[in-house]
């Protein structure tokens, strides 16, 4: 990777496939039907995040700096949920491969709710386990009425298992085409300044045929808005403002779009463009155009484990620049 992309508002993704970009607007989009569950890493290096337990906890001193997190989030995903609950879980614990199922929560009751971590925190940082539990839940709740899936899933650190997480996404697609799964999204949500975005890219580049791409990343310390968690929804359904137009870098019309801006933008610019405006409102936002990740958007194979080095949780991370999070 040679660095990370900047993603200027209004934009929540932008993705380039030779001279193709498809750019995703920032929307707060509305699903029916959908069912969501939230996964957050129950590994041995959160547990300094979750804070002490019993009767520690209150001497004071250090706080749970997770527990606040996930009531957010818990609220506002629910308002997303067709019956506003959520299945919520703590993953990669024991032996790093296990899920400690929380329950299906109400996002009414986010307040109330207590995350003192998992019973047993993980020896390593499995995901697979996590998707397949995902899974398993959402084709139980395709016969109470889910229609589209939706999986946040939150990490501190490097995955043992990224190219099994691939050969299993491949799969998924595959059944999503088939029609045995509805549409589903994940989203993996890094925090700390220890998190390997790298690995997250790689994980979130990959297209699979008949779904395009099913991953998208988020590094919470640069998160701005709370409609960044849920970006990975939004379609070319979706209307964000009565018109606009595209122009590149030379300042000539690429795109028009008279009738309605869609939520995603899907236009070629011109060999050696380096970056596109879109002007809406009487307004231009200039985007700098991220490498040619076209290679990128084939079916991954499985390969055997490597687990790589634990990093450590660093919980000091601090508001920066927006950068791109290219699905």
């Amino acid at each position: 990777m040679s660095g990370r992309e900047v993603i200027v508002k209004p934009f929540s993704d932008v993705h380039r496939t030779g001279n193709r970009v498809i750019a995703t607007l920032l929307h707060d989009p509305t699903v029916e039907g959908l069912d969501v569950g939230l996964y957050m890493d129950g590994s041995a290096s959160m547990e300094p995040t979750y804070g002490p337990r019993g009767v520690l906890a209150k001497l004071g001193g250090v706080r749970n700096q997770v527990e606040p997190q996930m009531r957010w989030m818990l609220e506002y995903l629910a308002n997303k949920d067709r019956n506003g609950v959520l299945r919520v879980a703590y993953w990669a614990t024991g032996d790093g491969q296990q899920i400690e199922v929380v329950g299906d929560l109400k996002g009414s009751d986010a307040q109330t709710y207590k995350f003192p971590g998992p019973k047993f925190y993980g020896k390593g940082t499995f995901m697979l386990p996590a998707l397949r539990d995902y899974v398993a839940y959402i084709r139980e709740q395709t016969g109470a009425g889910a229609r589209r899936g939706l999986a946040v899933i939150i990490t501190d650190s490097q995955l043992y298992d990224a190219e099994d997480v691939k050969a299993y996404t491949a799969q998924v697609a595959k059944e999503i085409v088939a029609g045995r799964l509805p549409r589903l999204n994940l989203v993996l949500v890094g925090v700390g300044e220890q998190v390997d975005e790298e690995q997250m890219e790689e994980i979130c580049h990959a297209a699979y045929p008949g779904v395009g791409h099913l991953w998208c990343h988020r590094v919470a310390d640069r998160m701005e808005e709370m409609a960044e968690l849920v970006a990975v929804l939004v379609d070319e359904t979706m209307t964000v403002a009565a018109g606009g137009t595209v122009y590149d870098d030379k300042g000539k019309v690429i795109k028009l779009y008279e009738a309605r801006l869609p939520a995603v933008l899907d236009f070629e610019v011109p060999p050696g463009c380096a970056s596109f405006t879109l002007e809406v409102a009487g307004q231009k936002f200039t985007q700098p155009l991220p490498e040619d990740h076209g290679d990128e958007d084939e079916e991954p194979e499985p390969s055997p484990l490597a687990p790589p080095a634990k990093v450590a949780f660093d919980p000091s991370g601090r508001p920066g620049r927006k950068h791109g999070h290219r699905h």
